[in-house]
């Protein structure tokens, strides 16, 4: 027997017959009803523990090899007695000092008359149960499919709501960073975090509507005419949450330069300002470094001189200010 975790549920008509046995007891659940299918559930299994039901199944060495490594991209591989699919639940949270996301590998061993999923980390699955049992008639006489739609629906669900939830950040701060100046340093690396966590979203989003394409493929045989629609409708959320994401990219890579627009354009009038200032402090500079030297001069030792190099050093700095100020450089 595993030593994982082990959770059971057996369906027959679309509803649950029996639930809670052991995996040694899966087979003889099956055999015993026999328009019944099995979902069976394992947590952070190890190799030993795929190898102690993979004979039942009949599940294929390399499948079993990547259920138990982690990182697996977003996938659907066929062999000859069943299929392999993996793939992400996600999660954002956007209200800390920066946007984090969370992910969750699941994998999955789909044959005729069973859905054997594999968590490697402990991700809440009460929502695929939910939808499991949230509509009786359409589970009825759709076997394995039905539960493969229901898993599917949940986490492309949970994928397309934190690609909004990223893209309804990204309006509170986008009249932040359009600020004249330049955003403030926590609005900006808030940014950053926001096109960090997009990137990463990406990822195990971005597959997912050619998985769910080759679902639907006839040479795969697992989706029948009566739910086709439904796995339509996955695929239109699955491709909505990849349009979502790529045009967030885009956004906030749009607001990013244009902050960096605005700091140039900011950094460029300080600039001028220093520079104009520096003219008008370099000119009465000149003159008393004219009058002060060791020669006489006109005024030299009068009053009359003090007050002549004082007018022209106002007159002179005062014409340089109105000069600049005309042209914008103040």
């Amino acid at each position: 027997m595993p030593k994982c975790p082990v959770t059971t549920r057996l369906y027959e008509g679309g509803r649950v017959v029996a639930e809670g046995f052991g995996a040694v007891e899966a087979a003889k659940k099956l055999d015993e009803h026999p328009d019944a299918v099995l979902w069976m559930d394992l947590l952070d299994p190890d190799e030993a523990d795929l190898q102690a039901i993979a004979p039942a199944f009949a599940l294929h060495p390399l499948a079993v090899e990547d259920a138990v490594h982690d990182h697996q991209r977003p996938k659907l591989d066929r062999y000859s007695n069943h299929l392999f699919m993996n793939v992400y639940a996600v999660q954002v949270t956007t209200g800390g000092p920066v946007p984090t996301m969370d992910k969750w590998e699941i994998s999955s061993f789909i044959t005729d008359r069973a859905l054997i999923t594999v968590r490697k980390s402990d991700v809440d699955i009460t929502g695929v149960l939910k939808r499991w049992d949230a509509d009786p008639e359409l589970a009825k006489n759709s076997g394995v499919a039905f539960l493969v739609y229901g898993l599917l629906d949940v986490v492309v669900d949970g994928q397309f709501a934190a690609a909004r939830a990223l893209d309804e950040a990204m309006d509170k701060t986008e009249d932040a960073i359009l600020e004249v100046g330049g955003a403030p340093r926590p609005v900006r690396m808030y940014g950053f975090g926001l096109r960090k966590a997009l990137a990463h979203l990406r990822r195990p989003v971005a597959p997912m509507p050619s998985l769910i394409e080759e679902v639907l493929r006839l040479e795969v045989g697992l989706v029948d005419d009566r739910l086709k629609p439904y796995y339509r409708d996955v695929d239109d959320h699955a491709r909505r949450a990849t349009e979502t994401l790529d045009a967030s990219r885009d956004r906030i890579i749009g607001l990013l330069d244009a902050d960096l627009n605005e700091q140039s354009n900011a950094l460029n009038d300080i600039t001028r300002k220093l520079a104009a200032w520096a003219a008008i402090i370099a000119v009465p500079t000149a003159l008393t470094g004219w009058f002060g030297q060791n020669v006489p001069f006109w005024g030299y030792e009068k009053v009359s001189g003090f007050v002549a190099s004082v007018f022209l050093i106002l007159v002179s700095g005062g014409s340089l200010y109105v000069y600049l100020k005309r042209r914008g450089w103040l």
